[in-house]
């Protein structure tokens, strides 16, 4: 089971916003003593903060999935919702955030450092705070609204000094045991470091970490091995230290070819954009300090070999130091050393003056209208997709049960230019109308469906404009009608015809008038017997 992550995809979601309360105050001789429905609270967020005590992303790698809670929904008597809880994630020093995409977000390497991976969705407001002079007793409130959900990729790069690299087994985790209190797993076979490892050396007034990451082979870049792999633990390290094997048994090993080796696969590695110097560009690897610490002395092999590949390597121009890991010889040097590169380093930060982004002011735009309106073709037929933030979450906020919420979503609209620029880009009624993206709500445009409900009188939760709509015969209706009357007409005529001819309409006119007196009284029945 593994005991050491570097690397997840975390899926966070805020918790969502709790609806409003529609509801009216009453109280003994007052029954309607005005709306006093309250608002919804706030979802919770997601928040990743820096946590020195934590040292891996094993948690989020066993539970990537992580949700906030959600906010309490508004009741009567003005009380609002609870809010949301938020949850606080902690993440190790040195973790980077970043899209799926690869493009870094947050770098956080600073205690208490902090970012807000998914935002809480709002409240929705009770029927309380909906009420105005003009609508003085709203039957709606507003709904809550979903927190955000994104998924977000952490890597942790340790925050170290000095990194130690080379091969496997050339000493990298003896000499960090040796020079620091750190107890790393040492071992006579190749790849025993799994996990970087960090220690804290002291030299003389110089205090820093050190580094190891798993040995570096051939063909590293390619996904051999497992050092390529950790070279994020080494980005943000001031210089690199060479820790050649003198005393190799392998007959077809020397430090002069290890060392070829690993400096083509650090000229391979591509250093991640989230790292920055002191001069806020980002430097290679094989472009930093690096110093050359021959190992394993202590044995006569090893002492000779170090002797004899010292004279090449310093015409090279590294700095050499002959050490041993096990008898420490050396090591006092190399700390010192070691030292006064991260004291230069530390020095040149502090000397260079932070840079200061002058803020860009955007002034909103005279016509800026807060949304965009999109024609599209579907199915042969306009369709005009509504996009921008307010009118998008006035949707989510809307009780589609409620008339008297629709008519208010349709005052906030028309209010916001939505209906006039529909007209400007040529919509007719009973063109389909999208606010939102492909899962947003689809309308049916209807352009008399003016603003204004507040000054319309109706019952608490409906819109005598919605009645009206419902009672108006549609185009076809009407042409259906129509036919009918027609077709009506027809069949009388049809029918006057048909007894003209069969001799029915023989007896004048004025003769009919003068009998039908008669049959009313029972006399004209008479007379015919």
């Amino acid at each position: 089971m593994a005991s050491f992550v570097d690397r997840v995809v975390l899926h966070v979601s805020g918790g969502t916003g709790g609806h409003g309360c529609v509801s009216v105050h009453r109280e003994k001789f007052k029954p309607l003593g005005g709306p006093d429905g309250g608002n919804g609270g706030n979802g919770g967020d997601v928040i990743l903060r820096v946590d020195p005590q934590t040292t891996t992303l094993l948690d989020y790698h066993h539970a990537p999935h992580r949700h906030a809670t959600n906010g309490g929904p508004g009741m009567g008597d003005w009380r609002g919702g609870k809010n949301g809880e938020t949850l606080i994630l902690p993440v190790p020093v040195g973790t980077v955030v970043k899209s799926k995409s690869g493009d870094v977000i947050a770098d956080l390497v600073a205690e208490g450092d902090e970012y807000i991976a998914a935002a809480g969705g709002i409240g929705g407001l009770g029927n309380a705070s909906l009420s105005s002079q003009k609508r003085r007793a709203p039957g709606f409130a507003l709904l809550g609204i979903e927190g955000e959900s994104s998924d977000v990729v952490l890597e942790l790069k340790s925050i170290a000094d000095i990194a130690l690299v080379g091969f496997p087994s050339a000493g990298k985790s003896s000499l960090i045991a040796a020079m620091s209190a750190a107890r790393p797993k040492i071992a006579d076979y190749p790849f025993t470091t799994l996990i970087p490892n960090l220690g804290v050396v002291q030299a003389g007034e110089v205090r820093f970490t050190i580094a190891d990451v798993p040995g570096l082979i051939e063909g590293a870049s390619e996904g051999k091995g497992l050092g390529h792999h950790f070279l994020r633990h080494v980005e943000r390290c001031a210089a690199l230290v060479h820790v050649l094997d003198c005393g190799t048994l392998e007959s077809d090993r020397d430090p002069l070819s290890d060392l070829a080796i690993i400096e083509a696969e650090l000229e391979k590695y591509a250093v991640d954009m989230s790292y920055s110097g002191s001069d806020g560009e980002v430097v290679p690897l094989n472009h930093r300090p690096r110093l050359v610490a021959l190992n394993k002395v202590d044995l006569p092999d090893g002492k000779d070999m170090a002797e004899f590949v010292r004279p090449e390597l310093e015409s090279r121009g590294y700095k050499v130091f002959e050490i041993s890991a096990t008898s420490h010889e050396g090591l006092r040097q190399l700390g010192f050393a070691m030292a006064e590169i991260v004291k230069a380093a530390r020095d040149a930060i502090a000397a260079t003056p932070p840079k200061v982004h002058a803020p860009v002011l955007r002034p909103r735009a005279v016509n800026e209208t807060g949304f965009t309106i999109r024609r599209e073709e579907k199915n042969l037929e306009p369709l005009f997709r509504v996009l921008g933030d307010k009118p998008v979450r006035w949707v989510k906020q809307t009780d589609f049960t409620n008339e008297e919420a629709i008519g208010y979503l349709a005052d906030r609209l028309a209010k916001l230019g939505v209906e006039n620029e529909l007209f400007k880009q040529g919509a007719k009624p009973g063109d389909m109308v999208v606010i939102g993206e492909d899962d947003g709500v689809v309308f049916d445009w209807e352009p008399t469906m003016m603003a204004g409900a507040e000054l319309l009188a109706s019952p608490r939760g409906t819109d005598v404009r919605f009645a009206d709509i419902g009672d108006r015969p549609t185009r076809g209706q009407k042409r259906d009608e129509q036919q009918e009357r027609r077709d009506a007409k027809a069949a009388a005529r049809a029918e006057l015809e048909a007894e003209r001819k069969a001799g029915i309409w023989t007896e004048s006119v004025s003769g009919r008038r003068a009998r039908q007196p008669l049959k009313e009284s029972g006399l004209g029945e008479a007379d015919d017997e």
